[in-house]
């Protein structure tokens, strides 16, 4: 299991805690407990033998057996305790650094219930105000009533992060699209519907469609709007780049709505595929928070911004 170490900054000093992000929580040894509480070890080991006595927490949940490496250069096998120990002995115990965690913990909580996210100022550093903005322009980009979880939201921010992106450009379509593929290559209509065919049969195996997932509304629907996509005109390519493509390829999907359910997820999948097809995937930038956030913010879209959401698309896939 890897592990990365977290500094909590307490008044007192900094103390390294375990940090566990696969499985978003950190674990600290009782000494490491008591000192970010300044308090003595039994204290600890009182509180979390009341909070599995009283069944706040299942102990076999919270606990882990982990290597350490003391003082001595030897690595021993040690007891932590996660998170959600943590803060649950964080609550009973009676010392001003416990308080000072409380109140700091009742804030945090305050703040994502009302925002829907949190933010680590010392992470974000000088950078801060600047972050600030950059969340304040994606949360006015997407409309009024648009549904998407925190996490896609804020995956737009992360993908904003090194770009020039502001809200002017935006509106004056004056994005900033770095480098494009210019390449051949081949997309067909069948071949796109053989492999949709592959992922509706996928998620009908899980119970997460149905047989009305990815059916054409009209015959060829989807080889349509592919020939589209492919379109040359004077023997070169109405879109020339593989960006474009991709970006068109996933509106057109989204909003055309060539089939009686599944758009959205069909639309997403498309996209993936022809990136990965021409080679150009980067699965760092287009995570899946990132593809249901943009798909997301197109599906909700007014059409008259297609220009600027294609841009918008061809922007944040485009290499540095």
């Amino acid at each position: 299991m890897k592990k990365e170490t977290i500094i909590y900054q307490a008044k007192s000093g900094a103390i390294e805690l375990k940090g566990d992000f696969s499985k978003q929580t950190l674990w600290a040894t009782q000494a490491q407990i008591a000192d970010l509480f300044g308090t003595q070890r039994p204290a600890i080991t009182k509180h979390l033998k009341n909070i599995f006595k009283e069944k706040e927490l299942e102990e076999k949940a919270v606990c882990s057996i982990l290597e350490h490496t003391a003082a001595d250069g030897k690595t021993y096998k040690t007891q932590y305790y996660n998170l959600d120990a943590i803060i649950a002995v964080g609550y009973r115990i009676n010392s001003k650094r416990a308080t000072h965690f409380r109140i700091w913990a009742t804030k945090t909580l305050k703040e994502h219930l009302l925002q829907g996210y949190t933010i680590n100022r010392a992470r974000v550093g000088k950078n801060y105000d600047a972050f600030m903005q950059a969340v304040a322009d994606v949360r006015a980009l997407l409309p009024k009533g648009m549904k998407a979880d925190t996490g896609s939201i804020l995956e737009l921010v992360r993908m904003f992060a090194d770009t020039w992106m502001s809200l002017d450009a935006y509106d004056k379509e004056k994005l900033d699209i770095r480098k494009l593929t210019k390449k051949k290559v081949t997309l067909t209509g069948a071949k796109l519907a053989e492999s949709v065919a592959v992922l509706k049969g996928e998620l009908i195996r899980k119970g997460e469609a149905t047989d009305l997932f990815a059916a054409e509304r009209n015959r060829d629907a989807l080889a349509g709007i592919v020939g589209n996509v492919m379109q040359a005109f004077g023997g070169a390519d109405v879109y020339p780049s593989i960006e474009s493509k991709a970006a068109h390829l996933l509106y057109f999907i989204v909003k055309n709505h060539p089939f009686v359910d599944g758009n959205k997820r069909t639309g997403a999948y498309s996209f993936v595929w022809f990136l990965n097809r021409a080679k150009v995937l980067d699965m760092t930038r287009i995570t899946p928070e990132a593809l249901t956030a943009i798909t997301l913010l197109i599906a909700a879209s007014d059409p008259k911004d297609k220009d600027k959401l294609v841009k918008l698309v061809m922007m944040l896939i485009s290499r540095k």
